[in-house]
């Protein structure tokens, strides 16, 4: 494991990896373990001792590391769900409708999608403390500017941007944990990061809900200003270059841009990031209408309506952990991922039942339950959807990586404004968008990876 000092040097200690089958049933070519190997040589056969002082400052530097990468991870979230319980009160303020002020989430949740296919080329080229500084700045600008929109137009738009800044935190992070961890010391990290990310939904829309008792929608933003320019100087001060400048690239986004075409040529990938990125969009149809669905069409107060989407945060975060606990390795990712589809797709059913007006006027609580299932099994959906792609791409983890997440927000920015199609006295749009999506990512998963059969390393592609 190396692990970079406060001072730009790094420290290394012994490795031992250990292969699961599928990696090696999703081994590369020749070609491609030779360039990874050529790749990776600077971590290879590492096995000096440290010092008892190193070992100390070793471990608080990685405690720094995890707290640092952990704080630019959960600032999307926060951006977007701690806005949530204000989407109301945005649109009768800016006297716009449901459908336009649910713009402004979808405008968000684009720039995140189209900035990581932006920054990661870039970061590989100029190194990670450039253009992370330089997106955390006009992160701010932009929030601090969202704060006096006088017109949701105004807010649209520089919701965009703030999305398009935003998208530096969460890839560069990614991007940093590549540099400073190999391994199986890398998946731990990851599953850190996750469980950090999926903390900030738990408290954002409570601390959205606290914030809208002291002031109006345009407070949030001056939080969330406050935020960015601490982390700002956090970052600055803080998390030193992680990629020396003889392992960086002038390849560009052109490069990016050509693996990932090769990557999409790969049936069981693109199936993978296909059912992953529907089952997103089924979780962000829920995030975009929840507000007016609780509030709105429920009566439910914007306190009630965070704590309830706390709960349901706390749901996908504990199945989560039991499927890296417990599931991994004692049950196929396939069966956990079809399982996980399943379960979503007759939550949907069953909320498209209820809010239709099947079994009549079932009130708050059924509802409630109802997303509480979709949402927690979407801890079985999406890591092993991420997981199952990557381990296809030990040759280019990290274009398949940004291709993931891209396509999962663009697939959930053209699901969000669906959901108030029909106006604010329904939820029936909600439930239909999601169980399109749920369908749809089924679809994906048993008709382009075909689960049942054997992958071959030979299915593998060729970039």
């Amino acid at each position: 494991m190396e692990i970079w000092m406060p001072d730009g040097g790094r420290t290394t200690e012994g490795r031992t990896e250990h292969i699961r089958p599928e990696q090696r049933r999703s081994a590369p070519t020749e070609t491609h373990t030779k360039t990874h190997t050529k790749t990776h040589t600077h971590t290879e056969n590492r096995t000096e001792a440290l010092a008892p002082g190193a070992v100390v400052a070793a471990r608080r530097a990685g405690l720094l590391v995890t707290l640092v990468l952990g704080a630019l991870t959960a600032l999307p979230p926060l951006s977007m769900d701690m806005y949530l319980p204000a989407l109301p009160e945005v649109t009768r303020s800016l006297g716009t409708t449901a459908a336009t002020a649910q713009l402004t989430l979808t405008a968000c949740l684009a720039g995140m999608a189209l900035g990581q296919i932006v920054v990661g080329p870039m970061s590989d080229k100029w190194g990670r403390r450039g253009p992370l500084l330089t997106g955390m700045v006009v992160y701010v600008v932009a929030t601090a500017i969202c704060a006096f929109a006088p017109t949701v137009e105004l807010l649209v738009g520089f919701r965009l941007l703030q999305g398009l800044a935003g998208a530096a935190g969460i890839v560069i992070a990614r991007a940093v944990v590549r540099d400073l961890y190999d391994g199986m010391e890398m998946a731990r990290f990851f599953s850190t990061l996750m469980l950090i990310s999926g903390v900030a939904p738990v408290i954002a829309p409570v601390i959205g809900g606290q914030v809208m008792r002291l002031t109006d929608w345009r407070g949030i933003f001056v939080v969330l200003t406050v935020v960015g320019v601490l982390l700002t100087l956090v970052v600055w001060k803080w998390l030193h270059e992680t990629l020396p400048p003889e392992q960086r690239h002038s390849g560009g986004v052109g490069h990016a841009l050509r693996t990932m075409r090769g990557l999409l040529a790969d049936r069981i990938f693109t199936g993978y990031m296909l059912a992953g990125g529907l089952a997103f969009a089924a979780l962000f149809a829920y995030v975009a209408a929840s507000p007016f669905v609780v509030q709105e069409i429920y009566g439910a107060s914007p306190q009630t309506f965070s704590l309830l989407f706390g709960v349901n945060s706390i749901g996908l975060i504990a199945v989560g952990q039991l499927n890296g606990r417990v599931l991994v390795g004692r049950v196929s990712l396939d069966r956990v991922l079809g399982f996980g589809l399943l379960v979503i797709a007759g939550a949907a059913l069953a909320l498209l039942l209820m809010t239709a007006g099947v079994f009549g006027d079932v009130g708050l609580f059924p509802v409630a339950a109802g997303l509480f299932v979709l949402m927690s099994a979407m801890g079985l959906a999406m890591p092993n959807t991420n997981a199952s792609a990557l381990m296809r791409t030990p040759h280019a983890a990290g274009s398949a990586s940004a291709l993931i997440g891209t396509a999962s927000f663009l697939i959930g920015a053209v699901a969000s404004p669906l959901v108030g199609i029909a106006g604010e006295e329904t939820a029936v749009p909600m439930a239909v968008v999601q169980l399109v999506c749920a369908v749809g990512a089924l679809a994906a998963f048993v008709g382009l990876v075909r689960p049942w059969r054997h992958q071959r390393p030979a299915d593998l592609p060729v970039a």
